[in-house]
């Protein structure tokens, strides 16, 4: 019969090796959610309204809703 040694487990160390790695994954998926919200969400919220007031005439908007008796005091 061979007798093997077995390698002594790490007790020291152990919580302080396991967070720089949980820390360093953290950091990259919070930074990708980051950019999702801005490039994803963000952007193309301020396209779409930038894209409604370039033609937008609230006047028109106005009188429009005042023919349509939305307001009580413009008549």
């Amino acid at each position: 019969m061979a007798s093997s040694t077995l390698t002594k487990p790490q007790m020291q160390g152990l919580l302080a090796k396991g967070l720089g790695f949980h820390i360093g994954g953290a950091f990259t998926v919070t930074l990708g959610i980051a950019a999702l919200c801005k490039f994803g969400v963000a952007e193309s919220r301020k396209k779409a309204y930038a894209d409604f007031y370039r033609n937008y005439d609230s006047m028109k908007d106005f009188e429009e809703m005042r023919r349509a008796g939305i307001f009580q005091s413009a008549e």
